[in-house]
Formats: C-alpha cells, sequence, structure tokens
C-alpha cells in the first residue's frame, strides 16, 4: 500500500542517489535537490528500516527506481519471483521512473552478479524485445534501459550499443537511461566514439541521464562510482543537453561514498551546466537570423 499524501512523481532538474550512508542526513532534513535514486533490490522487504526510510523521503521528493540485479538480456527466463517484488515496489512507492540495464546476469546455475554486456546481435535483440514488452506488461507502464560500461565487445556485434536501444525503443517503446560516463569509459576502452554514440539515439528517446566518476588504470578505465564526475564526461553532459533538452540528471556516487555535500555540490554543478546550455540554445533560437529578410 501507497504511503499517504504522496507529492507529484515528476522528476526535475538533478538528483542524487539514496544511499544508506546519508540516511540521517535525509531523515534530519530534505536535501536541495530535484529527485532520489534508489536500487530497487535494497527495498524489496516487506518492512525495516530501508523501506521506511525510502517511504519518509518518498513523500518529498520523487523517486528513480534503478534495477540492477533482473538481467533482461539473460537467456533464461524472466524472474518471475524478482517482478512481483519490483511490481509490489513500485505500486507502493509510485516512482517517477523505473529502469533496468542493457544486461545480462541470469545462468541455470545461479545469478551472476555483473552487469554483463549483451552480445549487440538481430539474435539479442529478439530476446530482449520480448523481455522488455513482459516487463512492462506486468508492471503496466513503461521503463528506461540504461546503456552499460564494458570490457570485452563481442566479434559478431551487428549494432553499436545506442544504435541497438534506439531500435529497442522503436520495437517495445521503452526509453533510454543514457549514462554519459558509462559512454566515455567505453570510449577509452574500445575506441569507440561517444558523440556517434548520442547522436544514434532518436530525440525523445531518453528520460534519464547519469552522470558519475571512474578510475583509470593501467589495463583499463573502470566505472566505479567513486569519484567527482571528470571534465570529459561534464563535456559529454552538454552535448546530451544541447541533443536531449532538460532531461533529469542524476549524480551517481556508489563507492568510496563521501559526506552528502560532496554529492550536493556536484548536482550544484550539474544544475549550472544544465541551465546555462538551456539558456544557449534558447538564445540560439530566438535570436534574428544573420542576414535575413526583414518584415
Amino acid at each position: 500500500m501507497s504511503p499517504p499524501d504522496l507529492p507529484a512523481a515528476e522528476p526535475l532538474g538533478i538528483g542524487i542517489g539514496l544511499r544508506h550512508a546519508h540516511y540521517r542526513d535525509f531523515l534530519s532534513a530534505t536535501p536541495a535537490v530535484g529527485w532520489v535514486e534508489v536500487h530497487s533490490e535494497n527495498y524489496f522487504g516487506d518492512g525495516g528500516f530501508d523501506l521506511h526510510v525510502l517511504d519518509t523521503v518518498r513523500r518529498d521528493l520523487p523517486v528513480s527506481l534503478h534495477g540492477v540485479g533482473l538481467g533482461l538480456g539473460s537467456a533464461s527466463p524472466l524472474d518471475s519471483a524478482h517482478v512481483a517484488k519490483l511490481k509490489c515496489l513500485v505500486q507502493r512507492i509510485e516512482p517517477a521512473v523505473v529502469s533496468e540495464h542493457l544486461c545480462w546476469g541470469a545462468t541455470p546455475a545461479g545469478h551472476l552478479n555483473e552487469l554483463l554486456p549483451m552480445p549487440l546481435t538481430r539474435a539479442a535483440l529478439t530476446l530482449l524485445c520480448s523481455r522488455v514488452d513482459e516487463l512492462q506488461n506486468v508492471l503496466g507502464r513503461p521503463v528506461l534501459l540504461e546503456n552499460v560500461s564494458t570490457y570485452v565487445r563481442f566479434r559478431d556485434d551487428q549494432y553499436g550499443e545506442t544504435q541497438f536501444l534506439a531500435e529497442l525503443v522503436s520495437r517495445t517503446g521503452c526509453g533510454v537511461l543514457l549514462d554519459v560516463n558509462n559512454l566515455y569509459v567505453n570510449q577509452c576502452n574500445h575506441a569507440e566514439n561517444a558523440i556517434e554514440a548520442i547522436d544514434s539515439l532518436p530525440i525523445g528517446t531518453v528520460g534519464e541521464i547519469h552522470l558519475a566518476g571512474h578510475r583509470v588504470t593501467d589495463v583499463a578505465v573502470i566505472d566505479d562510482h567513486g569519484s567527482r564526475v571528470a571534465s570529459e564526461v561534464w563535456a559529454l553532459y552538454r552535448y546530451a543537453l544541447r541533443r536531449f533538452g532538460a532531461v533529469p540528471a542524476l549524480i551517481e556516487w556508489d563507492t568510496a561514498l563521501p559526506p552528502l555535500e560532496v554529492l550536493l555540490e556536484e548536482a550544484r554543478s550539474a544544475c549550472h551546466i544544465q541551465q546555462a546550455v538551456l539558456s544557449e540554445c534558447s538564445a540560439s533560437i530566438l535570436a534574428p537570423n544573420e542576414g535575413g529578410d526583414n518584415a
């Protein structure tokens, strides 16, 4: 049953992740952010302190439910128990957004605790379309699918990742959660072009953006969500804003969690960038064409 007096669920501007380390901060005062995102699986219980905190925060802020364990692209059947728990949480929280990852993780031997990359093939697309349709039918709402960071690519790939997502959107009516840090990580690890990847997504398909930090090693760039957003990722965020407009964006920080104020600083940076880019775009639209005919 939903908690009483829920506010409007539309996420606006910039959000941050609600993590256990910051529960006390949230319970003492609502932080100055537009919304929060939580990992769905952490709130699948019928009660307990975690769900109490989420119920409390939800009274003041819209919530985005972000799944990390379903593995929609797995060859094994969709986990009906998992989906049932997600549906109950959706009905209770009435989130603004429900999202999952473009990945697999389930095997006959058990579930792998990783967001493993999909082979980007026509066969995989057909499988994933059926799974997305099944999930959306159960939930009674569209979901967003997130592009993932990868450390391998498959020789048989027939699409770029965002081309694959664009086709998935076209066939199922789902949306895209665009993680621009993951685009940058894959650009570094696979010599892919992050700008071309953004351009492959039709305008109107992106419902949320993720911003996060990463770690550079001698072997690869690691998507560890453990630091501030890098300048290269901010640049991609600006480009995405110019293409997709005022899409809600999240500061995603999951390891080596700093004090809440650090996340709020990053959120303010994202907000300033969003406002500046949108102002530039508005000015460009409103400015008269040089050399144009005068009325």
